[in-house]
């Protein structure tokens, strides 16, 4: 990643790792005067303005749109999202008690901002508006709607009450609206979060936090009035390899080791000759293991405070366990633990498989999460989706065989990366896009109508789209009942409610 990131000065991320789920981090977008090495900035001075879009409003939504638009003087860009508010995952995935990776929506609200961009709210694409008829509105299409859905588990009793995806425990605390009713019940003791990335140690994180660090966050408040509630007072975290495959980065197990009232109970001979085994592995996997081991190491009150060491929450790692079915209670209806088949290890390192060893283990747990990755979803009929890897089929962002139609972000490479990784993935879409358009596969000099094309469209069928000053709006309200309740934000979480703050 060393190449691809030197195209442009950034700041600071952490990794989100296959299955995370989360790769939204903190990175400074770059200056409006920075070219990157290898890209060629086009001005609109000899050639009409090309009107292109954007499907989806979250970071490659938007990094796809900046890049277009610093490139080309003379491109408009129109940004459509299905939600009345922007951002997708950097306001929906980000963990409340991270603010900092937010901050990205500082740049990204600078690109709405722009006269040649903009966001039009309220609008699903494939059912308001389908995506022939943008190509028909536009001279490119470029479809960046990320990961809707999630993995599933695939074993019996997945769909019993008590059972979960991370995705919608996320998105329920998150205030994303189609998990505002998720109602997890937390009169349990023991929760089971399946899956050892960032998005597991997050929600673990939520599920322990004590109540006064949540109340200062932009949690929901129907999640924390939940929260203050719950009987969860231990959680574990499964995987189906070992320590050394573990895809959670070493900030966020830190931050769980040092989360005040919960101490770490991890099994020293999980740990057994790891020592040797780092001895040569990449510096970030060598630290994550060799804090592993020393929290596994560690015995109550040496070197752990005493508060800590009578903490009344506690957290675990499980390995080498592969769950088989989700146990149900004698009425059959509510999940009550998980039979886990126990694993060995093939191969070694990140191509290291897990192969049940014939042996059963059952945990007990009124609570399953399972964070076991995201997944796309086919957009509309016309558009091409290998629904075996959950992508659009595409080279460098162009779908294969629809010329003008293009993707960015998870949709075109799977749910994986940090923010690094989607900022340059996104750029070298958009780069498509300008490339195509300097050559004549684009054709810009056939005029298109872009919005005013879609605005009839939407208007025969009752859809009236949400702009950017009206999400400012909705924005300005949600800080402003944030801050009567002493918290940053309180997110509004009915679309509805949303819609009629802004008269629609």
């Amino acid at each position: 990643m060393a190449g691809a990131g030197a195209r442009a000065p950034l700041g600071r991320c952490w990794a989100g790792g296959k299955g995370n789920g989360r790769p939204w981090a903190l990175a400074l977008t770059p200056s409006l005067s920075f070219t990157p090495p290898g890209f060629t900035r086009w001005l609109s001075s000899a050639s009409p303005a090309p009107r292109l879009c954007v499907v989806g409003s979250g970071p490659a939504g938007f990094y796809t749109a900046q890049h277009i638009l610093k490139h080309h003087g003379g491109a408009r860009v129109d940004i459509y999202e299905k939600l009345p508010v922007p951002f997708g995952l950097v306001r929906f995935g980000v963990a409340p008690d991270h603010p900092e990776v937010k901050n990205v929506i500082n740049a990204f609200t600078q690109t709405a901002r722009s006269e040649r961009c903009a966001y039009y709210g309220n609008v699903t694409v494939g059912r308001d508006v389908t995506v022939a008829e943008l190509q028909q509105a536009y001279h490119a299409v470029v479809l960046s709607y990320g990961a809707e859905d999630n993995r599933v588990l695939g074993i019996p009793g997945e769909n019993l009450s008590g059972v979960h995806s991370a995705r919608a425990f996320v998105g329920w605390y998150n205030g994303l609206p189609e998990n505002r009713d998720l109602k997890p019940d937390l009169s349990c003791e023991t929760a089971l979060i399946l899956g050892h990335g960032n998005v597991a140690l997050d929600v673990a994180r939520i599920l322990l936090s004590p109540l006064p660090l949540l109340r200062k966050t932009d949690i929901t408040a129907g999640s924390l009035a939940a929260l203050a509630c719950s009987k969860v007072k231990r959680v574990w975290l499964v995987g189906r390899r070992g320590p050394l495959q573990v895809a959670f980065t070493i900030k966020e197990l830190r931050e769980m080791i040092n989360l005040p009232g919960a101490r770490p109970v991890l099994n020293p001979a999980d740990f057994a000759g790891l020592e040797n085994a780092i001895k040569d592995a990449p510096r970030p996997r060598k630290r994550l293991t060799e804090l592993m081991i020393k929290t596994a190491l560690e015995k109550p009150g040496e070197k752990m405070t005493e508060v800590q060491a009578a903490a009344p929450r506690e957290w675990g790692l499980k390995f080498q366990c592969s769950p088989q079915e989700v146990l149900a209670t004698a009425d059959g209806r509510q999940a009550r633990g998980v039979r886990m088949a126990l694993t060995r290890l093939e191969g070694s390192g990140d191509s290291a498989k897990a192969v049940p060893t014939g042996d059963v283990e059952e945990l007990e747990c009124g609570l399953v999460l399972s964070s076991i990755g995201y997944r796309s979803l086919p957009l509309d009929p016309a558009v091409p989706f290998d629904s075996q890897r959950g992508v659009i089929p595409n080279s460098s962002g162009r779908v294969e065989g629809v010329p003008g139609l293009y993707c960015s972000g998870w949709v075109k490479r799977g749910p994986t990366g940090v923010i690094i990784t989607t900022m340059n993935d996104s750029f070298d879409t958009a780069q498509s896009v300008l490339e195509d358009l300097q050559v004549g596969v684009l054709d810009a000099s056939a005029s298109r109508e872009g919005f005013g094309a879609v605005e009839s469209i939407l208007h025969s069928r009752g859809v009236r789209p949400v702009s950017f000053s009206d999400w400012e709006k909705i924005d300005a309200a949600e800080v402003a009942r944030g801050k009567a309740a002493g918290k940053p934000r309180e997110k509004i979480v009915d679309p509805q409610e949303m819609l009629r703050l802004i008269g629609h």
